[in-house]
């Protein structure tokens, strides 16, 4: 078994965006205000009526962001999901292309931005809709 973040109610997601911000603090390099680097997506299902709903990787176990990525900056993750080592990447883009899912972000400075399963957004999300919890694998 492996720990991994999921979603545990999507009717309760308002689109508040706190989960993404809160990734985005904590693995920005700089300390500007924003979702540049964050892994996760909330969005709008066009209203309030409709809700909203999460983006994020779903831990793929053959990820096919992996098989396309020249260096290496993406590498499996035990369990699901990918490694990702910044200083490898060229942000080339083929990660974003071959994701099936559109859960890789493309930065301003064009290298990716993906969920690496760390859980820290759950604690920010104040409507219980995310869960970082063992699944097994």
């Amino acid at each position: 078994m492996t720990k991994r973040l999921v979603i545990k109610d999507i009717e309760k997601c308002v689109g508040c965006s706190l989960c993404m911000y809160a990734c985005s603090r904590k693995f920005t390099k700089k300390a500007e205000i924003g979702v540049d680097s964050s892994g996760i997506l909330a969005v709008s299902l066009s209203g309030f009526e409709r809700g909203a709903t999460v983006i994020f990787c779903r831990a793929c176990f053959d990820p096919p962001c992996v098989q396309v990525c020249p260096t290496n900056a993406l590498k499996p993750r035990k369990g699901g999901g990918v490694i990702f080592v910044e200083d490898s990447c060229i942000a080339c883009g083929n990660c974003i292309e071959a994701c099936t899912i559109g859960a890789i972000f493309r930065r301003r400075d064009g290298k990716p931005a993906v969920c690496i399963h760390c859980g820290y957004c759950v604690n920010y999300c104040p409507h219980d809709v995310l869960a970082f919890q063992e699944v097994e694998v």
